[in-house]
């Protein structure tokens, strides 16, 4: 446990910065999941929308350190192309 104060404070900003961490997490997770069901739905009109909207919030969470910026690059990339090929299809 921390003893000094510093550290006391420090353990304070860890816990706060976690969740607010977590929640941008759960929340590209929720995007990133909503473009996979419209995916597998087939339906490419609602895939180009659900991607729309969750490819600015994995650009958010890499600009706030939630995810690595090369690692949003590759699921923006991968999710394009498997969003064209709905529409290929």
């Amino acid at each position: 446990m921390a003893n000094t104060p510093s550290a006391k404070k420090a353990a304070r900003k860890i816990a706060r910065r976690t969740l607010i961490n977590k929640t941008r997490r759960s929340r590209v997770r929720t995007f990133l999941r909503k473009v996979e069901e419209a995916i597998l739905s087939g339906d490419h009109e609602a895939a180009r929308a659900a991607f729309k909207v969750a490819e600015p919030e994995l650009a958010r969470a890499a600009a706030k350190g939630v995810i690595h910026k090369n690692t949003a690059s590759r699921k923006i990339s991968r999710l394009s192309s498997r969003v064209k090929a709905v529409g290929a299809a």
